[in-house]
């Protein structure tokens, strides 16, 4: 019998990746091959093995057969460390890319538990040749060491699980034990993550049976170190449990979990922080189609995803293999970049990642676009390709493990004679159909394919991905434009659709959304909406190449935490919203919109300018200014007439009008609401305008929208309207007043309060004061003020939920001192809360009367008792001076802002506005959202001598955008220029200032 030597697996088919077949670093072995002093100078598998043995061996007490266990250990952390550098070293220098540089981590890897396992045979042996693994060895009989899952496939991240499987025989289960946790308990005093499993043959296709997850990770099993023919046993009897198990299950079962891991990761390949590995179009989807095919067409000899010699069983041209593997390595690369960055495994590409990554991947600024916005579109590029190639191969690979299907419709005359057909009840160009002939076929396919609600053959649609280039050709093409236009904003319910229906039923649809449709009445079909085709059209390429300004944003991300998607998905999810609008599906969410969409009468132009409002993100200058320009030039292309060409250009224009309106402007002012009239002009542009704000607004994400916003565009909706209606002038002002005073005096009268109470408080409010509420707000300040004074109190707060609207409104009724906005502003933010809105009253007896709007991190309103006590306590401990507001805030600070939103640059900005109101002058305060930034800029202003008449708070991620309205100590709108200057650098200097002193000291804490 020989020496224990160990007898690995092969990693790849590649002789220039093959591990030699000896590896032990027994001591006999070591004595019988002197290790060479070439393959010490470079770190390669063969050197690592010799200077293992020579090492161990030199460590080895003459009376012993194996080193201390801690000196062993020692000496694997130290070359476990060195290769570890070297091959970092190697990729980050790119010498090696990233599959390449995976593979050599697996292979050393393998050499490492080679040697960690021949010590354990050695320290679980009773004599010399006793405890070698296979061969009836009496200590641990026959036994298997295999890598499994992506280990298996000899692919290793820096920090990922080693996956390995101890295969046993029944009688030798516990005689195993032994070895296993030698093996175990090595790896972990080192530092590894490992995943392991002991089982017998029979436990193995027991369980691969009962989980798909394990059934996949075996079909990776390779041999590390082991008996042979135990491990070829294994083999043998698992290809024929899964032959007889069936390829069609399998493949469903990979494909709900796919499903399911996107709804838990994003659905979305265009989340702009993606988790490269389980997000849609990252590793893992390619890994599914490796398994779908390896298990189909029974590749178990290829352990190389996208191997030269595999090239998908001939599914893929040469072009689109290329890609694939393209693909492959860049998100590999991407992936080893995050690991060694975070120095953990990380697979989430997060805002603070990403600049980094992207410079050491040596994406640089070109032009107008900086280099981590490079970077990113391409991953989302990479994304794509990675969908574009399941929409390819998956197909094939179904219609294999299934069999052909039994065609249950047929065509109608009309959709065989424009050259389609039905099979298994999906649209298929028909024989001879060529796209690259015929571009024009391929927007008509999609054409009949919405006409008759068929979802498009997988087939079809990998056609359309081959020839996509070819839509350069349509792009004035007449019928091609007509056929974009029906996809884009089309009716839903086709009025040809043949007169012959079947009775048949639904299956499930795909995660793509397409309806897997399998011959229903057409009654009974749901037909998909039009961001359903512009998916198709954007994922197959064919919008791009239709319409090149859409090229240039495709994959275009906007590096900020406010928008959750790339500009072309979110442009689609626009659309899509649109859809749901129009249908009434949300009109319980945006009961506003619901009514606007019934008389609408420009609906071509409404969804052409949700699909153009954002077309020119990314090209530097105002985006609305040049798409607007863009919309001019595309829409008479497209078929649309003159009207509707304006109508489009305008509203890209100005379609962040209502928001910067109704967020970062007091509304209540005459000035505001005249000079939104002025632009709109039109009933019909302002219905317009608004349905594209809110569906802008609501596919950002589903937290931007939210009843406050609805309740302030509603507001500012319908004071417009009234000015364009011709109604109550907003320059009518006393009348307005009066007119409010009127009502307040019948309400309270009505109420019982006595009227020499009723006429103090209307004497008590200026102007400004009867604009700014409704009549039942007056009549709650009207109590309040009454008895507050009645018991002479200081100070007195009060809080109101109003869920309704997704605020809680908080009164302050106090002696008006200078400051007094900051002290509740601090007190507030220290609470947690958030001020969206805030009016600021002095009232004619020298009494503040200030109203906040606050909402939770959630954007929710405060409602629990408890936290509605809490809010009041810290309101009035502050106003008491019971607290160091400014002190406490230092404390809280910038931790609370996790690290990938610190990577966000968000520079501060001070504008100053005297054209916005004739009476206020209005500042603008753009900088990083931090808890006590609007304690910090009012506390500056108060130093000021500048009075606040209304705050408007709006965020947009970490961006803060403050809206003030001031006058000086004179209570006059501040217009020389010298003073405008000294308050605009003021205010900029103190909000550097204050975000350098809470970056330090979260510094501190993080050295701390």
């Amino acid at each position: 019998m020989s020496g224990p030597e160990l007898k690995p697996g092969s990693l790849s088919d590649d002789p220039q990746e093959q591990i030699p077949t000896a590896m032990s670093i027994s001591p006999a072995h070591a004595a019988s091959e002197q290790p060479d002093v070439s393959a010490l100078a470079s770190l390669t598998p063969e050197g690592l093995a010799a200077c293992l043995a020579r090492e161990l061996r030199d460590a080895t007490p003459a009376d012993a057969t194996i080193p201390e266990r801690d000196e062993a250990v020692a000496i694997f952390r130290r070359h476990l460390g060195r290769y570890q550098a070297d091959i970092r070293s190697r990729f980050e220098t790119h010498v090696l890319k990233g599959a390449k540089a995976a593979k050599q981590i697996a292979a050393f890897t393998d050499v490492m538990l080679r040697g960690i396992i021949d010590l354990a045979l050695r320290a679980t042996g009773t004599a010399e040749g006793v405890g070698q693994i296979g061969e009836g060895a009496p200590a641990v009989g026959r036994l298997v060491v295999a890598a499994t899952g992506g280990y298996g496939r000899g692919l290793l991240a820096p920090f990922s699980d080693i996956d390995l499987l101890f295969l046993t025989e029944e009688e030798n289960v516990q005689s195993a034990h032994r070895l296993v946790e030698y093996v175990l308990y090595f790896l972990w005093d080192l530092g590894l993550k490992v995943g392991h499993a002991t089982r017998t043959i029979n436990e193995c296709i027991e369980e691969a049976r009962k989980d798909t997850t394990v059934r996949t990770a075996l079909l990776d099993a390779r041999l590390l170190a082991g008996d042979a023919a135990l491990f070829a046993m294994f083999e043998a009897r698992y290809i024929v449990a899964c032959v007889e198990a069936g390829a069609a299950g399998f493949i469903q079962d990979k494909r709900r979990e796919r499903l399911e891991r996107h709804r838990r990761f994003g659905d979305s390949p265009y989340l702009v922080e993606p988790n490269i590995k389980e997000g849609r179009g990252g590793l893992r989807d390619l890994q599914t189609l490796y398994w779908m095919c390896r298990n189909t067409f029974g590749t178990r000899h290829v352990m190389d995803l996208l191997a030269p010699e595999f090239i998908w069983m001939g599914l893929l041209t040469e072009q689109e293999a290329a890609r694939a593997r393209r693909s492959w390595d860049f998100l590999w690369t991407v992936r080893l970049h995050l690991h060694y960055v975070a120095g953990r495994a990380e697979e989430r590409l997060t805002f603070d990642m990403q600049p980094v990554i992207g410079a050491r991947m040596g994406y640089t600024r070109h032009g107008r676009q900086n280099g981590v916005e490079r970077f990113m579109r391409h991953y989302f590029l990479t994304a794509r390709e990675v969908m574009r190639l399941t929409h390819v191969l998956e197909p094939a690979v179904l219609r294999q493990a299934q069999g052909p299907v039994a065609i249950a419709a047929k065509p109608d005359e009309a959709m065989r004679e424009a050259g389609f057909t039905l099979v298994d009840g999906q649209i298929l160009p028909e024989r001879g159909i060529s796209f690259d002939q015929e571009p024009i076929k391929m927007m008509q396919y999609l054409d009949w394919a919405r006409m008759r609600r068929r979802p498009l053959h997988p087939l079809g649609r990998h056609q359309l991905i081959r020839w996509e280039r070819r839509a350069m050709a349509l792009r004035d093409n007449p019928e091609a434009a007509r056929i974009f236009l029906d996809l884009l904003c089309g009716e839903t319910e086709p009025k040809d659709l043949p007169p012959r229906r079947r009775r048949e039923t639904h299956a499930a649809g795909d995660e793509a959304g397409t309806p897997l449709l399998r011959d229903a009445t057409y009654e009974q079909q749901t037909p998909p909406g039009h961001a359903h085709w512009l998916h198709i059209l954007n994922e197959t390429g064919i919008f791009g190449r239709l319409i090149p300004d859409w090229a240039r944003i495709v994959g275009q991300m906007q590096f900020d935490t406010y928008h959750v998607f790339t500009v072309d998905e979110h442009t689609i999810e626009a659309i899509r919203i649109m859809d749901e609008v129009t249908s009434g599906r949300m009109a319980d969410e945006i009961p506003v919109a619901y009514e606007l969409v019934k008389g609408l009468h420009s609906r071509r132009a409404l969804y052409m300018a949700v699909l153009l409002h954002d077309v020119a993100k990314g090209r530097g200058g105002d985006h609305s200014e040049i798409g607007s320009e863009i919309a001019a030039d595309l829409c008479p292309r497209l078929g649309m007439s003159g009207e509707e060409t304006e109508t489009v250009s305008w509203l890209v224009l100005h379609h962040l009008l209502l928001s910067h309106t109704a967020f970062q402007r007091d509304i209540d002012d005459p000035k505001t609401i005249l000079d939104v009239a002025d632009i709109v002009q039109s009933p019909e542009r302002l219905r317009l305008l608004l349905l594209l704000t809110i569906v802008d607004m609501r596919a950002v994400s589903s937290r931007v929208w939210n009843a406050w916003k609805a309740t302030l565009l509603r507001e500012l909706y319908v004071r417009v309207a009234e000015v364009l209606a011709g109604g109550l002038a907003t320059t009518e002002r006393d009348v307005r007043v009066r007119h409010a005073k009127e009502i307040t005096s019948e309400i309270l009268a009505e109420d019982g309060v006595a009227p020499q109470d009723i006429d103090r408080f209307l004497g008590l409010g200026y102007a400004g004061y009867w604009l700014s509420f409704d009549h039942e707000t007056h009549k709650r300040h009207a109590r309040l003020i009454r008895d507050a004074d009645g018991r002479d109190a200081p100070l007195t707060v009060e809080v109101l939920p109003l869920p309704a609207r997704g605020v809680t409104e908080v009164t302050v009724y106090t002696v008006d001192v200078p400051g007094l906005f900051s002290k509740i502003a601090g007190a507030l933010a220290l609470a947690g809360a958030s001020i969206v809105d805030a009016r600021i009253h002095t009232m004619m007896h020298g009494m503040a009367l200030d109203t906040f709007w606050i909402q939770d991190t959630a954007g929710s309103a405060y409602e629990e008792t408890h936290r509605l006590a809490r809010l009041c306590s810290l309101i009035e401990q502050a106003l008491s001076g019971q607290i160091d507001i400014g002190a406490e805030i230092a404390q809280a600070g910038f931790g609370h802002m996790p690290m990938r939103m610190r990577a966000i640059h968000v520079p501060p900005r001070v504008v100053i506005d005297n054209g916005a109101s004739n009476t206020y002058t209005v500042i603008e305060i753009n900088g990083r959202d931090r808890p006590g930034l609007l304690h910090d800029v009012t506390a500056a202003m108060s130093e000021e001598n500048l009075q606040i008449a209304s705050a408007h708070i709006t965020t947009y991620g970490v961006r803060a955008v403050d809206v003030f309205y001031v006058k000086d100590l004179f209570g006059l709108k501040i217009t020389d220029k010298k003073r405008l200057e000294e308050i605009r650098e003021r205010l900029l200097t103190g909000m550097k200032e204050a975000e350098a002193e809470a970056k330090a000291l979260l510094d501190a804490r993080i050295s701390a």
